[in-house]
């Protein structure tokens, strides 16, 4: 095991050097990067210099004067040694800005990730139990609708009905107009309050493939051989179910779920974007538009090395689940 993980690592950092340079070669070859929108922006002002001269000036300021691989090489060099770098949208250190904003996405996924596991596993488990019944036709049904449809267009349709026509929720925002006259639980209260349309978005969204991927996978081991050797003992359909079906069910799910940790701290881009949530994946899609590398940078190696690590955890709680693992 020692010797599997040190293997993995390893690839692990070959993946992020290589993924890293992918994007700073994307965002240098930007058609209009950050450095001639600023140029563009200063040379409109009384007694600036011209555009060609500021052009110039901002290429040597922000490194822009060198070739993509030396460019890389220098910010790779700076950000292993802890430097991270400053943000040139948002005027101020990229760690500062990005732990200001994490924590909003990470709230919002860990409670989506609570309730999609609360609801999804048992009627996986429903679905399959009851294999063509009325329950798996409407389970399906359901978990189909919620694979199909756009986050927009679920997005839109939730603030029509809720905001609009209830009145229930705000169409945006994380805080309502009197947010800085509340006490502390109040302010808690407040933003709760507007997490819940984002929240019911990508819940609905999210339903339907873990619910499809426990049906399925239940199935598959409820037609097993050793199924059937526990149903003839005469066991309890309950106890065939929770204490041999569902255990080998959590083999694949654990594959399925290994993406959870990036997907945290990640953030939800479209819904952060249409429900206008300060959160990483927002601000992420602002700085990448502007051309902000020192912030696009940190953000995507940052979740480059979160998924390498849940793929590596995958692995590792595949040999806790399933002890055929182990012995291999």
């Amino acid at each position: 095991m020692f010797k599997f993980i040190v293997k993995r690592l390893v690839l692990a950092v070959f993946i992020v050097f290589f993924g890293a340079l992918i994007v700073y070669a994307i965002m240098r070859c930007m058609p209009t990067t950050f450095v001639e929108s600023m140029a563009r922006q200063l040379s409109t002002l009384p007694g600036a210099k011209s555009y060609d001269e500021l052009l110039e000036q901002l290429n040597v300021q922000y490194g822009f004067n060198t070739g993509i691989i030396p460019g890389f090489l220098k910010w790779f060099g700076e950000f292993i040694r802890g430097n991270f770098g400053y943000s040139w949208k948002f005027s101020q250190p990229v760690i500062t800005k990005f732990n200001d904003v994490v924590w909003y996405s990470v709230v919002i996924n860990i409670i989506t990730f609570i309730i999609q596991g609360v609801v999804c596993i048992p009627l996986g488990i429903l679905a399959a139990r009851k294999q063509y019944s009325r329950t798996d036709y409407t389970i399906t049904v359901v978990a189909l609708m919620g694979i199909s449809l756009p986050t927009f267009f679920l997005a839109t349709l939730l603030k029509y009905v809720f905001s609009i026509k209830l009145g229930w929720f705000d169409l945006y925002g994380l805080t309502g107009r009197m947010h800085e006259l509340m006490t502390p639980f109040q302010k808690a209260m407040d933003v709760g309050y507007h997490m819940v349309l984002p929240i019911l978005t990508l819940m609905i969204l999210s339903i339907g493939g873990l619910m499809r991927y426990t049906r399925t996978n239940m199935l598959e081991v409820l037609n097993a051989d050793y199924i059937r050797t526990a149903r003839a003992k005469g066991l309890s359909e309950k106890v065939v179910i929770n204490r041999h079906a569902f255990r080998n069910t959590l083999i694949p799910l654990v594959s399925y779920m290994s993406y959870i940790i990036p997907n945290m701290f990640g953030g939800a881009m479209i819904t952060e974007i249409l429900f206008q949530i300060p959160g990483i994946g927002n601000t992420s899609y602002q700085a990448i538009i502007q051309g902000d590398i020192p912030f696009t940078m940190f953000y995507i190696v940052f979740i480059e090395v979160l998924t390498q690590f849940s793929l590596l955890l995958a692995d590792i709680m595949y040999a806790v689940v399933d002890p055929r693992v182990r012995i291999n």
